[in-house]
């Protein structure tokens, strides 16, 4: 019972330091965001299918995991606690990893309401599956912007840079549009001139890309975070 209660102490006061500040707002411009597709969509075409959903909660899902991987490095300097962190033994795993945890945990949560909303105003779609599915380029993007954020260790240049590469991966993802190597691939959106068992392994294929890509952009993270230097 005291680790339980340990490890709730812990998570409660690691989403108060994580999801602190800014993160209402992107929060609030993700809502209205979601609003704003989805109204264009119910008025501009009658027969939305499950494919442009899943498109609709992709943008949403980057503003959520936008802010608390890109400003937590810089929201640590800010609050003077990034000294008081490298005292602690293997902290960049026992702090870093655990609060990025709870911010994948927490987004997928917040995926979850999305999804049901849209269950709501559009059709019945399978909730969970879709979170799940989200989370796949959520989590790549989330992790390439905290191994961003250790090597610029600001808040507001890694956000450009990010911005930047959002950009530049858009543009790929639309020349890699049926391919695995397409970060933003939608599973629902299925070929017509292609078979369906092909088309599933396109998508294995494309989430073990996404899972390897991730593992490698936070190992990198945290091997940056313990060049302490560098950071105080």
């Amino acid at each position: 019972m005291n680790k339980i209660l340990l490890l709730w102490r812990m998570t409660r006061y690691n989403l108060q330091i994580v999801f602190s500040g800014k993160f209402i707002w992107f929060l609030l411009a993700s809502i209205a965001f979601f609003l704003f597709i989805s109204t264009m969509m119910a008025f501009n075409d009658s027969n939305i299918q499950i494919k442009d959903i899943y498109d609709s909660l992709v943008f949403p899902g980057m503003l959520l995991m936008f802010y608390p991987t890109v400003f937590g490095i810089q929201h640590d300097t800010d609050s003077r606690t990034i000294e008081l962190l490298f005292g602690i033994p293997d902290y960049r795993f026992k702090v870093w990893l655990f609060r990025i945890l709870i911010i994948f945990v927490f987004v997928f949560i917040l995926l979850i309401a999305f999804a049901f909303a849209a269950w709501i105003l559009f059709e019945p779609i399978p909730i969970v599956e879709f979170a799940f599915h989200l989370m796949f380029p959520l989590i790549f993007l989330g992790s390439m912007a905290f191994w961003v954020s250790t090597i610029i260790r600001n808040g507001n240049a890694t956000a450009v840079v990010m911005v930047i590469l959002g950009i530049i991966l858009s543009i790929f993802s639309e020349m890699l549009r049926n391919s695995y190597w397409n970060i933003l691939l939608n599973p629902y959106q299925v070929p017509s001139d292609l078979n369906p068992q092909i088309w599933a392994k396109i998508i294995f294929k494309n989430r073990i890309f996404l899972t390897a890509g991730s593992m490698v952009f936070l190992l990198a993270g945290m091997l940056k975070l313990q060049k302490r230097e560098k950071f105080i």
